[in-house]
């Protein structure tokens, strides 16, 4: 039996081949050799499993974080044959917030999890944007969570702590936007400091976006916060998120719908599973139970 693994060897603190080496043994002793893909750049582990023949491989292996998940799913869900294998996860990322749903932050542990061939079935979210179609598995998000994400980005030097230290940054330039939003077919206009669209609870490093959200329940859970909320007022909210209670407070309204919209008054980037991807107009729909991983 062979699983093939795909490792991105610049995830989180870029230990990835070295998580190989560990987990190589566990697998081994359970009769399932690795063939190994190491990436070389962005794109290529979602262009390899579009057209890769998967006659001889039983399931693929993610070592690293909730943007190279996001390409393997990609990969899977856009094959001309439609044939899917199970997906593992090895957290090896900064971003894990998928693996934290699962209860999996040890390689270790996620391996020999792996090992006992449980699986389940669980949504995705279809995006359409203007001139391309695309799948997340963690989140969608537009305003302040776009420019958290591309702040810490620039800020990948400094570990985890650039997640706080960027939302701190952004609340205090944050200026709100307008846009009009559509939720399961209904309209509405105003002016949001963030929208953001989850098919899991975490986000980021720990944060409880979506405390209410479930992998497979056929429902995305839609975070709204209004643009007329204080900067002093998003400080005071921003710890909340590590605990999910944010969804408490009257500027943030909490939602689980099938599908929502977002045409903003200005077309710019997403914060897509964590990676800033795509642009604006973009329509998200829950496609229930897409893909199968090992739980």
């Amino acid at each position: 039996m062979r699983f093939l693994v795909i490792v991105n060897p610049k995830s989180g603190k870029q230990k990835g081949l070295s998580i190989v080496d560990k987990i190589r043994p566990i697998f081994e002793s359970n009769g399932i050799s690795l063939s190994i893909l190491e990436t070389k750049y962005q794109g290529e582990a979602k262009e390899t499993l579009q057209t890769m023949d998967f006659n001889s491989i039983r399931a693929i292996l993610v070592v690293g974080g909730d943007g190279t998940l996001n390409e393997v799913v990609n990969g899977m869900l856009n094959r001309r044959d439609n044939l899917k294998l199970p997906i593992g996860i090895i957290p090896a990322g900064s971003g894990n917030s998928f693996s934290a749903d699962l209860k999996m932050f040890d390689p270790i542990q996620a391996a020999n999890n792996i090992c006992a061939f449980n699986t389940k079935f669980v949504d995705v979210l279809e995006l359409e944007m203007e001139h391309e179609m695309n799948f997340a598995i963690n989140l969608v998000g537009w305003g302040l969570v776009k420019d958290v994400g591309l702040r810490a980005e620039k800020l990948r030097w400094l570990g985890p702590i650039r997640y706080t230290l960027s939302a701190i940054i952004e609340i205090f330039l944050n200026q709100g936007q307008r846009s009009e939003l559509i939720i399961n077919g209904k309209k509405f206009f105003g002016t949001y400091t963030f929208i953001i669209g989850c098919n899991s609870i975490h986000v980021g490093n720990g944060m409880k976006m979506a405390p209410n959200a479930k992998l497979n329940d056929g429902l995305l859970d839609l975070v709204i916060v209004e643009g007329n909320i204080s900067k002093s007022r998003l400080l005071s909210v921003m710890p909340q998120l590590f605990k999910g209670t944010h969804v408490r407070e009257k500027e943030v309204e909490y939602l689980q719908v099938k599908s929502f919209s977002i045409y903003p008054s200005y077309d710019e980037l997403l914060n897509i599973d964590g990676e800033m991807l795509g642009t604006t107009p973009i329509k998200v729909t829950v496609q229930p139970r897409a893909i199968e991983i090992f739980v």
